[in-house]
């Protein structure tokens, strides 16, 4: 069995299941749940990546990889039939991209969330909000403008879910508001089993 050191709130460590499930081998996976927070240190997580982050993978041969974009590419080299990243260099580039929006989605609403809820109240900085909830908007219009949005799967559409799952899941600005396209497209991914069987959860101060 693999193991993966995971978060359930986690939208990083979410894509890696995620890619996991679309694969079929989720079922190899032993999840860990480790909880993480740059303000309070995981001795065990640190022990197998030095940036004390989730999501890690041990394989079966005791390497250990990390980050979600590095325990993606991995699992779907044991996998290349299922095409989960293109191998057509079009496709390829197109799906890596995307995956690269929304993981810099996901990052804006990290900070976000940090500059609205998590940061005391004093020690806020309301123009790196608004600087992140800029990119928000503006990765909202992109998406909607610029993206097809159809019925592939790739490791961009996995990324691009769980990011828009997870951003809901924090309350953070909304999707869904100017950009019908985008949230048609993700309320139709997200009956996916692979997103059914990896609902976030944990608490609102996570």
């Amino acid at each position: 069995m693999m193991r993966l050191l995971y978060q359930t709130h986690s939208p990083f460590a979410r894509k890696a299941l995620v890619f996991a499930h679309e694969l079929g081998v989720a079922d190899q996976l032993e999840v860990i749940h480790c909880e993480t927070s740059p303000t309070n240190r995981n001795d065990d997580v640190f022990a197998l990546n030095p940036l004390g982050k989730v999501p890690v993978l041990i394989t079966e041969d005791g390497t250990t990889l990390f980050d979600s974009g590095v325990i993606c590419a991995y699992l779907d080299e044991q996998h290349p039939e299922a095409e989960l990243i293109p191998t057509e260099p079009s496709k390829k580039y197109a799906s890596l991209c995307l995956e690269a929006l929304a993981d810099g989605l996901s990052e804006a609403g990290i900070w976000a969330r940090w500059e609205s809820v998590r940061r005391p109240e004093h020690l806020r900085h309301p123009a790196f909000l608004d600087g992140q909830v800029m990119k928000l908007a503006e990765g909202y219009n992109y998406i909607e403008e610029n993206v097809p949005l159809d019925d592939q799967v790739t490791i961009g559409e996995i990324a691009l879910a769980t990011t828009l799952s997870w951003l809901e899941f924090r309350e953070l600005p909304s999707f869904r508001t100017g950009h019908p396209r985008l949230a048609d497209w993700f309320e139709n991914f997200s009956e996916r089993a692979s997103m059914t069987a990896t609902i976030l959860s944990g608490d609102t101060h996570d």
